[in-house]
């Protein structure tokens, strides 16, 4: 069940249209990242744009990346949200948060299907829902569930 955006979220926005307005390069980086953790610390991060392809890496792995490389679990991501940059050549000027891709919803309900998201819906209205439910029917029958954990 989506729940109401809060001043934290927002702030939360904020923090990753702050990282795409200093880190934006057309081309190469127009997607921002920023996660929450349960002691209200702030990770940011960018997509990194390739020329092949299959080689770029959304924001939402960089930053879920970096939040873990700093120190914490996955049972302490709390939110993320994503924004895109505007191009050049597009009339708006504003920075708007976007969902997150299928592949990276895959990412972050393998982290911790607790994890809030924050997306857009109709009329760019804003919404907040546990990851688990902005993947339906997901594939959870893991690799590491099957050979590693006994």
């Amino acid at each position: 069940m989506a729940e109401k955006i809060t001043k934290e979220d927002e702030a939360l926005i904020e923090s990753a249209r702050d990282v795409i307005r200093d880190a934006y390069v057309h081309g190469t980086h127009y997607v921002g990242s920023a996660v929450r953790t349960t002691d209200g610390t702030v990770h940011t991060g960018v997509h990194v744009e390739a020329n092949v392809g299959r080689a770029s890496v959304c924001a939402e792995p960089v930053v879920l990346g970096t939040t873990v490389a700093n120190g914490n679990s996955s049972d302490e991501i709390e939110t993320i949200v994503s924004v895109r940059h505007p191009g050049p050549a597009e009339d708006e000027n504003e920075i708007k948060v976007v969902s997150p891709c299928g592949v990276c919803r895959e990412l972050i309900t393998d982290l911790g299907a607790h994890i809030q998201v924050i997306y857009p819906g109709e009329k760019d209205e804003l919404h907040k829902d546990d990851a688990i439910n902005l993947l339906p029917n997901k594939y959870i029958k893991s690799y590491r569930d099957v050979h590693l954990e006994e």
